[in-house]
């Protein structure tokens, strides 16, 4: 009952990859643009990952388009950089984030190496093994890990991925990350769903409870248990069903 319209941001999957433009700012405009372009005024915007960081900030960068958002495996940003500073456990977790500001070096092991494999299988919940253990292979399997593996290396999609760590690190002390700051800083006034995996390695499930001090509006948060960074494909039962009961909710 519900139109649902799935896009590949800047740099991943079919979209353009430009050299730059891959600050939140420019990234909210983008989907905005989408909303308006498929002839509605507004949308619940829903995100994983940097899409997740995206959804937490389109109330502040496109309030109009923006009717209600749903963050899976993502802290508002304020609270992620905030815990990047003083949580150790939060900024071990994002130590690969640290190494992505070094230029050429990661796009080089994303594409060269199996540095894209190894990361899913570091964010991913750990899989059941033994006498006794559920049989199926769960996420991530060797057909999954392979079509990361061919994505990643898809012409630019490794650099485009790595501009947005970079965005989101480097730009806090000059003025178009002031701008974002100033633009987010407001309590969120729309409802906000989050969706949260309770093994999440990534994200750590603190850091993600902290963001609740971010919202003003109704708030439902959910921990998906046995599941890692990668709700989605790790627990897709689990997440479409809150994303339905959460819709039937919002005005």
């Amino acid at each position: 009952g519900y139109r649902a319209v799935a896009l590949d941001l800047r740099g991943y999957g079919a979209s353009d990859k430009p050299p730059r433009g891959y600050d939140t700012i420019t990234l909210a405009a983008d989907v905005a643009g989408v909303i308006r372009a498929l002839g509605e005024t507004s949308a619940v915007i829903v995100g994983h990952d940097w899409g997740g960081w995206l959804a937490w900030s389109m109330p502040g960068l496109a309030a109009r388009e923006t009717r209600a958002i749903a963050a899976l495996s993502m802290a508002h940003p304020l609270t992620l950089r905030s815990a990047l500073t003083w949580d150790k456990a939060q900024r071990r977790a994002w130590r690969p984030v640290l190494e992505f500001q070094l230029p050429i070096r990661p796009e080089r092991q994303l594409t060269r190496g199996n540095q894209a494999v190894g990361l899913i299988e570091k964010w991913s919940a750990p899989r059941l093994s033994g006498i006794g253990a559920d049989p199926s292979p769960g996420f991530p399997d060797q057909e999954a890990l392979e079509v990361y593996r061919r994505a990643m290396r898809v012409p630019f999609v490794a650099h485009s991925a790595m501009e947005y760590y970079r965005w989101a690190l480097r730009s806090v002390p000059r003025r178009d990350g002031r701008r974002f700051t100033a633009a987010i800083q407001d309590r969120i006034a729309v409802p906000v769903l989050q969706l949260h995996g309770e093994l999440d390695e990534f994200v750590l499930p603190a850091t993600a409870i902290a963001s609740h001090q971010r919202v003003g509006a109704a708030l439902s948060y959910q921990q998906v248990p046995d599941a890692g960074h990668f709700l989605p494909e790790e627990a897709p039962e689990q997440v479409t069903e809150a994303l339905l009961n959460w819709l039937r909710t919002v005005p």
